[in-house]
């Protein structure tokens, strides 16, 4: 599918009333949109804790999410995992006001709607056992993450296919970035087996976000359709791969580029043109490697660098017209 610079966001926003995030994010500045998390209600809103919702033994304690895994059943998970019942992980309403309120509306007039759950690393890495150490180094519970993510991406793909007939999820993979360092001792070929497992089977165009720099080859090499990553930081860092991206683009994937800040003091400072000059710097280093400009154009989207909820109203707001004028700039210049 081609793109053509189509706009999507990456799914946080820093309002607390649900209504008014669908309003804003429906009100015609972005193509493809997505429902809007809305942690400024709260934990109940945090990502974690939405994937999460169905795994076994599961507590929030203060600002940690923690299980026992000496003392949790996994009984039910396995049941539902084993027979296919994407209907247990109907996503509760009191996690996910945003998207109830979003699936309230009409949405076939956009060219895509966006969902997202939180990937298996980063799932895996942020809820903690009682001695405070990441359940994804467990056997048996990383396998239960996996298998829960990829149950929840099902039953969201499904449950928004309804109302769109293009429907993108985005596995949200933050501690991406920490892969090779000490806090995440997890090899490339875990983690793409891993990612590939959660995706399996998702009917949706399927996309990882990554907001901070990582090995771009191996997540390149995964079975995602769609690349959203940190552009406005860390664009140069994508180019160090021009091989992979190549054949990336071959089979007609998508970068999704996150060129627009999601920071109060650079949204306050940039505009439609100098962000527009800096994505057509990307381009022209791709070009420079041997990347066909147009066929780029043709597969781009764009995008925040990641979730608005640390701006401002004020400044979110302002995303959302730099969102639409640099699609709308960049459309023009590629005569789309």
């Amino acid at each position: 599918m081609d793109w053509n610079f189509a706009t999507t966001l990456i799914g946080s926003l820093p309002f607390a009333n649900s209504i008014d995030s669908v309003d804003i994010t429906l009100d015609g500045r972005v193509a493809c949109p997505s429902w809007p998390q809305l942690p400024t209600r709260g934990i109940n809103e945090s990502m974690y804790v939405q994937t999460g919702a169905y795994l076994p033994g599961l507590k929030i304690d203060g600002d940690k999410i923690i299980v026992d895994l000496n003392d949790y059943d996994p009984t039910e998970a396995y049941t539902a995992i084993l027979s296919d019942d994407i209907d247990h992980f109907i996503h509760p309403p009191e996690l996910y006001e945003g998207m109830y309120e979003f699936l309230n509306r009409d949405l076939s007039k956009y060219d895509a709607v966006k969902g997202q759950v939180t990937g298996p690393i980063s799932e895996g890495l942020q809820i903690l056992d009682k001695n405070s150490r990441p359940v994804i180094y467990d056997e048996s519970y990383s396998e239960i993450v996996r298998k829960t993510v990829n149950m929840m991406a099902k039953w969201q793909a499904r449950r928004l296919s309804m109302s769109n007939n293009n429907v993108i999820i985005f596995f949200d993979e933050p501690s991406l970035s920490i892969l090779g360092t000490p806090f995440a001792s997890i090899s490339d070929d875990q983690a793409r087996a891993w990612i590939n497992e959660s995706m399996d089977g998702v009917d949706a165009f399927r996309g990882i976000h990554c907001c901070g720099n990582t090995n771009w080859a191996m997540i390149l090499s995964t079975d995602i359709d769609i690349l959203s990553f940190d552009a406005y930081n860390y664009g140069d860092n994508l180019l160090m791969y021009p091989d992979e991206l190549t054949d990336f683009l071959s089979k007609g994937k998508c970068i999704a580029w996150g060129i627009i800040p999601n920071s109060d003091d650079s949204v306050s400072k940039e505009t439609v043109d100098t962000i527009v000059a800096r994505l057509e710097s990307l381009f022209d280093k791709m070009e420079e490697k041997g990347i066909n400009r147009k066929k780029v154009a043709h597969q781009s989207m764009i995008t925040p660098q990641c979730g608005l909820s640390g701006l401002t109203e004020e400044n979110a707001k302002k995303v959302f017209d730099l969102l639409d004028g640099v699609s709308k700039e960049m459309k023009r210049r590629y005569g789309f």
